[in-house]
């Protein structure tokens, strides 16, 4: 279940920008991520709260793949048209593909919760330790997301290019929901959730109730400071694939022709740097692994600013862009739950870490891939399916990820200076 939960998200979210822009819709990127962090913001708590009242959660995450697989491949049904009418040099409509596309997210979004209270209601219902048991479990999931990469970015399907470049990675993901829907049925049957959890609000579930933690000053940094980092959360998901491919244009790269290869680095480093976290957590304390993972989104961009497929050096720079991935993803959000989990009062921890989400995946990352759209539509524009250098404009790739660290080091500094938080060992210990 794992495995194609993550599976499912893998065939398309970092190089669906490569499809979009041989299709002319290029400039609309942003749209598609932003899309995903807004129903992230809502879906997640509505289909929770039928999961608690009224349909069994393996039901309902059959229903929900299922659903969103079949919106996904009308995308792609409209993507066979865009890549038609792009090859009569036709104009192509963004409304079909982006209506269907947000539909499935819409109903997608919701499972990796849902995937989640299903595992956790087995294992316990078999005599398992969650804590002990599901983390093996949940690495999976990343494997199948690192699969379904690789997996489009080496299968064409008979076309002129890989499915990463294509309406077929859409068809890749609706294929993989279709499967994982049918196969939800076959789980073991979950309960519907306690009385506790049947009886929260809407504005409970979205975490809206804990927006009164920001009367604390120490908290209300926390929370804004969550919505800036999360700025940079979907930026490289939306351009990494499009910024390696561009050498494509005007080179012959092994690695530009592979960009979503490349990135599944990012998705290896996040396994595998979730090992380090209990060592530096313990080491250097909440507050100063936040920095750690500020400080990683500066060299995030900053290496991907001098990286090229052109060169050993400009390649090795690539691949330290996507090694300190890991470090700038996951030692946030695992320090920034655990700091809500000490700080916020019992009644309000499950709200406090809803709006965490909220903040930064949702605020955050959609604000954050709107500006990101801007910056490159003013630097770079699509030539031949390449978003290249714009003519007549300065610095073109390198400019905007210059201004994507200067972003991410402005707001590591002034987490640095503003944000006071004392390290205690043994409240982590417990």
């Amino acid at each position: 279940m794992n495995f194609l939960q993550f599976a499912v998200w893998g065939s398309y979210l970092v190089c669906i920008g490569n499809f979009l822009g041989r299709v002319g819709l290029g400039d609309y990127i942003s749209w598609f991520y932003i899309a995903q962090g807004v129903v992230s913001i809502f879906m997640p708590a509505i289909i929770g709260a039928i999961a608690d009242k009224f349909i069994q959660p393996q039901r309902l995450l059959g229903i929900s793949h299922l659903l969103a697989a079949g919106f996904m491949l009308a995308a792609a049904y409209f993507g066979i048209e865009a890549t038609r009418l792009t090859a009569e040099s036709l104009p192509t409509s963004i409304w079909p593909i982006f209506t269907t596309y947000c539909l499935s997210v819409a109903f997608y979004m919701p499972t990796i919760a849902l995937s989640n209270t299903v595992a956790f209601s087995i294992l316990k219902s078999h005599g398992y330790d969650t804590v002990k048991d599901f983390p093996p479990i949940r690495v999976f999931g990343t494997v199948g997301f690192i699969a379904a990469m690789w997996f489009v970015n080496f299968v064409s399907f008979g076309l002129a290019e890989a499915a990463q470049f294509t309406y077929m990675q859409l068809v890749v993901c609706g294929t993989i929901g279709l499967v994982l829907g049918l196969y939800s049925f076959t789980l073991p049957q979950c309960p519907i959730c306690a009385d506790e959890s049947r009886n929260k609000t809407l504005v409970q579930r979205l975490g809206l109730d804990a927006f009164v933690l920001f009367k604390q000053k120490k908290m209300a940094l926390f929370f804004i400071f969550s919505m800036l980092l999360g700025v940079s959360l979907q930026i490289t998901n939306g351009y990494a694939t499009p910024y390696i491919n561009s050498f494509a244009a005007s080179s012959q790269s092994w690695f530009a022709e592979n960009p979503t290869l490349l990135v599944s680095v990012s998705q290896i480093s996040e396994a595998l740097c979730i090992l380090l976290i209990p060592f530096f957590l313990g080491r250097f304390g909440i507050k100063r692994v936040m920095m750690i993972a500020m400080f990683a989104w500066v060299l995030r961009f900053g290496f991907f600013g001098l990286g090229t497929t052109e060169s050993a050096l400009g390649i090795i720079a690539l691949f330290i862009s996507c090694l300190v991935y890991g470090v700038a993803f996951d030692f946030f959000n695992v320090s920034g739950a655990l700091f809500v989990e000490q700080e916020a009062s019992k009644p309000m921890q499950a709200s406090a870490q809803g709006l965490f989400m909220l903040m930064t995946n949702g605020i955050g990352a959609s604000v954050g891939t709107w500006i990101a759209g801007k910056v490159v539509s003013h630097y770079c524009d699509w030539n031949n399916g390449y978003l290249v250098a714009r003519d007549g404009v300065s610095g073109g790739w390198q400019a905007t990820w210059g201004i994507f660290a200067a972003y991410a080091l402005v707001v590591a500094l002034v987490f640095t200076v503003a944000f006071k938080y004392k390290h205690n060992p043994a409240a982590l210990k417990k």
